[in-house]
Order: structure tokens, then C-alpha cells, then sequence
């Protein structure tokens, strides 16, 4: 290669589901070029989402350009969209023409169209992660432009019209994440080391239905010596969930943790939606989870990833519709307690070693793509 940094820009956020792959492919494309290659790398998202509330631990430098969809519902801000996109355009022009990357990757949210869009007009590279089975809107609409597709399931293919190169590599997590220390993490979370541990997830945002389920069904428990509850309620529901929750059952709240390893490493079960990086995480800490799809899902995209982890054998599915007949708890310790428990774990412990080549793949394949543009442009 040159012996300029290769520089490489990454558009995506809004929420972990878009930043997380970004995190752990730049991470990765780092480690595999120190002490060989110069690397400079910029993210760019907006100030309301996920990015913005961790620039300060984000790791890389962070740009923001201001991007929104039209709202669902008739309302006056929908006419001030078209005016917001050329406006996210020219920042992001601006932004490419500043850092003059080799390669802009787009992991998903609205911003990667204004980033990406101006980058293929610039004849810069693009390339575009797409995490679930029913590509995005922004994924769908990039497609006809990016080089290559990186693919977290096989059936996203048949939703994308394009010339792209298109590899099926699952989706990259930190290696990292599951790496947390268990007896670290019982300290720091106040657990108890001789108990299971059922870890309820929501996301960065909470699953009001499922903290729901989860309330109904602690309102019904006696103590219990032999499980305990960490609970990821979301910023939105953690006030009210903490004031009303039934503690004679072992609960811990928090509303939303950036130490994921740590939460994964004291999980025994997890229940959670069955989001792209969500069922990612899980499988590379090999934990059986039962999944709750979120069912406004676009394309039922949702249903859809947790059908392929139940195919594996490592999840159940408990659609949010049935939600009100099933105490959710219960069911998690009763799976705990069966011989099902066993055989998911061990597929899981098989599904997370085939998972770990996701990112080293993604990765590779990136910092390959721009060896091959240097030799072409020397």
C-alpha cells in the first residue's frame, strides 16, 4: 500500500443495532493493520442518536450531520425534509472532501444516505453492512451504488437490486464482548455467585411490552433462592420500572449498559428482541435466549432472525402477541431447569465458534479492497 494512512469513514448510528458493527469492524481493520499501516478512521452520525451520547467514548472522531425520515403520521415537519436532505448532502460533501477517504462504510440509519450518496458521487468506494434478513430502507436504497454488501443473513439477498458483490458473513461483533469477567461482573452488578441468572434485554431504547411481561410476571413470584433477575429496562421505562418492581425476587435495573461484556458474562438466559446485533452478541457468548420479535418490524424482519436462530436450536420465540398469556419468567426458569437448556447450550457454544469469523472477514475483505485501489491509482 501507499504510504499515506489509509483513511476510512463510517456512516451509521442512531442505535446500537447500526453503531456497534461500525465499532467492531474499525476495531478490527486497527488491530489487523498495527504496526503495518498507518489507519485514520471518522465516524459520522447525528447528535440524536446512540453516536452522539458516546463520542466522549467512542473511540474515534465523530462528525454529525443533521438527517431525518418522514414521520409516520401528517404533520408539518415531513415538508421540511427535502430542505433537511440537501442540507445533509452538502455537509456531507463537505465532510468527504475534508477526509478524503479510500473507503465509506455504511453499517444502517439515516444517516449512511447522505454520506454514502455523496461518497459514490465523489467515485469513493462504498461498501454497506446490512444486519437483518429484510434489508433497511437506507440499505435498500444504496444498494444500485456500494461495491460490495455485507450480509448478516442469506435471505437479505433476494431484497436488493443490485451489481454489488454481495458476501453472506453474519454479523460482526467486538471480540470483546465475550470476554467480560463473570466474577467481576457479579460484584459490579450485585448479584449473587451462587444463582442463575436470567438477563432481560430491551435494547438501548427499552420493549415496553416486554418489561411489562416481566413486571406481571414478578407481581406473581415468592422468593426464590435459585434465580435472580439483571434487567435492561431502556432510559425510557427505568423510573417507573424501578419504583414498581417486586423485589422479593433478586432484581438489578439498569437502563442501558455500555459494558455489554460484563452483562453477557453473568447471563445464564437471555430474554430479549431478536435485533440483528442483539441475536450477534448473544451467539458469540453462546447463551440460549428466547425471543420476543419486535412485530412492527419492517418486513417482520425481526421474526424472521429469531426463525433462523430457533432453526439452530438455540432460542425459542414467544410472539409479543402471546405475551399476555405466558408468565415470561416462569418460562425462562422452567427452560433452565429442562434438559432442552443443556442441548441449546451446546449449540450455542457451536454456533459462537463458527460466528467469531464475521468481523475478521468484513475486515479483511475492506482492507484488501483498498490495497487493490492503490496498486490500480500508483
Amino acid at each position: 500500500m501507499a504510504d499515506k494512512a489509509i483513511r476510512i469513514v463510517f456512516a451509521g448510528g442512531g442505535t446500537g443495532g447500526h453503531l456497534y458493527p461500525a465499532i467492531a469492524i474499525a476495531n478490527r481493520i486497527e488491530r489487523m493493520l498495527e504496526g503495518k499501516e498507518k489507519v485514520e478512521i471518522l465516524f459520522v452520525g447525528t447528535k440524536r442518536g446512540l453516536e452522539y451520547r458516546m463520542k466522549d467514548t467512542l473511540g474515534y472522531p465523530l462528525r454529525t450531520v443533521n438527517i431525518r425520515g418522514l414521520a409516520r403520521s401528517l404533520t408539518l415537519k415531513n415538508l421540511l425534509v427535502p430542505f433537511i436532505a440537501v442540507g445533509a448532502l452538502v455537509k456531507a460533501s463537505s465532510i468527504l472532501s475534508s477526509f478524503q477517504p479510500d473507503v465509506t462504510v455504511g453499517t444502517g440509519g439515516y444517516v449512511c444516505w447522505p454520506v454514502l450518496r455523496m461518497a459514490a458521487m465523489k467515485n469513493i468506494t462504498t461498501v454497506l453492512q446490512e444486519q437483518n434478513s429484510f434489508p433497511g430502507l437506507t440499505t435498500r436504497k444504496l444498494a444500485g451504488r456500494a461495491k460490495r454488501i455485507y450480509l448478516g443473513f442469506a435471505d437479505a439477498k433476494e431484497h436488493l437490486r443490485t451489481d454489488a458483490t454481495m458476501l453472506v458473513t453474519g454479523n460482526p461483533v467486538r471480540r470483546e464482548i465475550a470476554s467480560g469477567n463473570r466474577a467481576k461482573a457479579v460484584k459490579e452488578f450485585g448479584l449473587d455467585p451462587n444463582k442463575k441468572t436470567v438477563l432481560v434485554l430491551g435494547g438501548s431504547q427499552g420493549a415496553r411490552a416486554i418489561n411489562n411481561a416481566v413486571l406481571k410476571s414478578l407481581e406473581k413470584k415468592e422468593p426464590d433462592d435459585k434465580y435472580q433477575l439483571l434487567w435492561q429496562t431502556g432510559r425510557r421505562d427505568y423510573t417507573e420500572v424501578n419504583a414498581i418492581a417486586n423485589r422479593k425476587v433478586s432484581v438489578t435495573l439498569f437502563p442501558f449498559a455500555q459494558d455489554m461484556p460484563s452483562v453477557y458474562a453473568v447471563a445464564d438466559l437471555v430474554v430479549a428482541r431478536s435485533g440483528a446485533l442483539t441475536l450477534a452478541e448473544v451467539a458469540a457468548c453462546a447463551l440460549p435466549t428466547i425471543l420476543i420479535p419486535f412485530p412492527h418490524a419492517a418486513g417482520d424482519h425481526q421474526k424472521k432472525n429469531a426463525q433462523s436462530f430457533i432453526k439452530r436450536n438455540v432460542a425459542v420465540m414467544i410472539e409479543e402477541k402471546d405475551l399476555a398469556e405466558v408468565d415470561l419468567l416462569d418460562r425462562a426458569v422452567k427452560l433452565m431447569e429442562s434438559d432442552e437448556y443443556g442441548r441449546m447450550r451446546q449449540k450455542a457454544k457451536e454456533l459462537a465458534a463458527a460466528g467469531k469469523a464475521a468481523v475478521d472477514i468484513i475486515a479483511e475483505d475492506i482492507i484488501k479492497m483498498i490495497g487493490e485501489q492503490r496498486k490500480v491509482g500508483s
